[in-house]
Parts: structure tokens; C-alpha cells; sequence
């Protein structure tokens, strides 16, 4: 399954992720009945806001995606993040959300969709991409308002290779702009994710995407800093955290290579989890990190050694 070919058709967020979750970003079938949960008992109380998606735990849960909310809670995790709840019944968001309420569960980023042609490329200045992406954010506003969630992913798009690169910057930031207006009225957030996975994306660095956060100059546009982008991209990833710590908004997560779960590849995270824990603290910040990835093993055994992994790097 490759959901970053379904968002290059329908998101202003093309390519934001290209993991094996597309069920999480398909339009939704109807709202099924209202659910009802008892009091949830969590297994572990992990020390960050870890956010699982839909289907990273299906084999063990089932496809029903409430069952796997409950399934989630049940595991300690607190935080959930779907892609593709924008694209969703505007019933079965209003009853997502109603379920991560009762069990304890922090909503975290969606995909803004904007169903326009081009209208990712934020960088040609075109009024008609502008005008596609306010509307885009006040239809987010009612999913967010749906579904308690405060963060939607935003990506600017691609190069537009005949203008020069201070241009594409000035349109990239004016039309940020009229979108944080609209958030920052419902105390929303958009979170910039720069992209390692395709070369003509023009959002690539956490220092780039700081440098735009401090340009539009609002609450409502912030960096979602994905470290298994950044590795690929700048490396250093602590001192990256560091420098562009003020304007982060969310962070995701993903080893490399194979962009899977913490322990499978070169990305130290129960280190960066420890800085991140620590600092988030000393200034009483609060923050969920996705769970951007694909398991790297089959099955309920496979979901298993994922939770482990995380209960492993959680252990500091």
C-alpha cells in the first residue's frame, strides 16, 4: 500500500509519508454505531506520548478500528495520529473522537486535504493554490473540532524550478500565513514536516522549516519534526532538536533504514527520547511523537516486538 501516492492527488501534503498505512488515509465507510468501553487498565504508563495509527496493530486487534483504539489504550499508549481523518465520514470522526476521549487517548496530527491539482506547490505564489489551501484549513477546523485534535500535517510541495529559491520562500510563507489566520482563531496548529523521500520536495530541513515558523510569526505554524526525515536528510539529530527546539510542534518517528520502529535500524532513540523527556519537562512542554513507520516484523508476534521496542527505548 503507498499512501504517498494517494496524497499527491488529494492532499497539500504530498509525499508527507510513504508508509505501509493507506488503510488509515481511504475513504471511510459508514459510521458504525456508537461504542461504549469500560474502564481501561493499561499494561505500562510509558514516560512520552507515543502515537500509534490504524492497521499497526490489526492482527492483534482486528480490522474494526474501535477495537483497536481499545487495543492501543490497553498496551499505555495515550496518543493516536491518523492521516487520513479528513478524508472520513463526518460521523465516524465525531465517533473517534468520542472513543479516544473515554479511553484516555490525545488525538494527534490528520493529513489537511485540499482535493486540488497542484495545489500542494505552495512555492508558484498562485492565487488559486492559496485560495485551495484556506479553504483546505477551514474544513480541518470542523474534522479538528470532530475529532479533538489540535495538530494537521502541512507540506508545502515542490520546487517550481523557474523561480528563484528567495521567491519560492516568500510565496511559501505568504500563503502559510493566511492559513495560520485561520487556525490560530481555534487555537489549531499546523506542523511543517520537511521530506527526505523525494528530491524535488522543497521543504527538506529542520533549520529551513525554522526559518519559514519564524517568518509567518504565529502559534498556528509550528515544525513537525519526523527524525527518520531528518536522519536521512541532516543526521545530528539532537543538536538539530536543540537549535529548532522553540518552534517544534510535534515530532514522528521511524528508524533507518527501513523507516520501522525504534531498535531496527541506526537512530539511537532511547537517547533522543531521554533529551526530548528531559527538556520537555525542565519548560513544562507537553508533546506527542508519531508513530511513522511500518512493523518490521509480520503478525501479532511482529506487533509484539514493535510494543517492546518502544517499552525497551521508553526505559530511560
Amino acid at each position: 500500500m503507498d499512501r504517498r501516492a494517494f496524497l499527491q492527488k488529494t492532499t497539500a501534503m504530498t509525499a508527507a509519508l510513504g508508509l505501509p498505512i493507506a488503510a488509515a488515509a481511504q475513504p471511510a465507510p459508514a459510521a458504525p454505531a456508537a461504542r461504549t468501553f469500560g474502564p481501561v487498565t493499561p499494561a505500562r504508563k510509558f514516560k512520552l506520548k507515543y502515537a500509534p495509527h490504524f492497521g499497526m496493530f490489526e492482527n492483534s486487534a482486528g480490522k474494526d478500528l474501535f477495537d483497536q483504539l481499545k487495543f492501543m489504550a490497553d498496551q499505555g499508549f495515550t496518543a493516536m495520529e491518523d492521516n487520513g481523518m479528513m478524508g472520513r465520514a463526518p460521523e465516524l470522526q465525531a465517533q473517534l473522537g468520542e472513543a479516544m476521549t473515554r479511553l484516555g487517548i490525545q488525538m494527534g496530527v490528520f493529513v489537511i486535504q485540499t482535493g486540488g491539482n497542484n495545489s500542494d506547490r505552495f512555492t508558484t505564489g498562485k492565487p488559486e493554490n492559496r485560495d485551495l489551501f484556506i479553504k483546505a484549513c477551514e474544513s480541518a477546523v470542523e474534522v479538528a473540532k470532530r475529532c479533538n485534535a489540535k495538530w494537521m500535517t502541512v507540506v508545502p510541495g515542490g520546487f517550481e524550478r523557474k523561480l528563484p529559491i528567495g521567491l519560492q520562500h516568500a510565496h511559501v510563507i505568504d500563503t502559510l500565513r493566511y492559513g495560520a489566520d485561520v487556525l490560530a482563531k481555534h487555537n489549531l496548529v499546523m506542523v511543517l514536516e520537511p521530506l527526505s523521500d523525494n528530491p524535488d520536495q522543497f521543504l527538506r530541513t529542520s533549520d529551513q522549516t525554522y526559518m519559514i515558523c519564524r517568518a509567518v510569526n504565529s502559534p498556528a505554524c509550528k515544525i513537525l519534526f519526523d527524525m527518520y526525515h531528518m536522519q536521512r536528510n541532516e543526521g545530528h539529530i539532537i543538536p538539530h532538536i536543540d537549535w529548532a527546539w522553540s518552534e517544534i510542534g510535534y515530532f514522528q518517528i521511524g528508524d533507518n533504514p527501513g523507516r520501522k520502529e525504534p531498535t531496527t535500524g541506526e537512530v539511537n532513540y532511547k537517547n533522543i527520547f531521554k533529551h526530548i523527556h528531559a527538556k520537555a519537562a525542565a519548560e513544562g512542554r507537553d508533546f506527542i511523537l508519531g508513530m511513522e513507520h511500518g512493523n518490521a516484523f509480520p503478525g501479532k508476534e511482529g506487533e509484539q516486538k514493535l510494543i517492546d521496542a518502544y517499552v525497551y527505548s521508553d526505559a530511560f
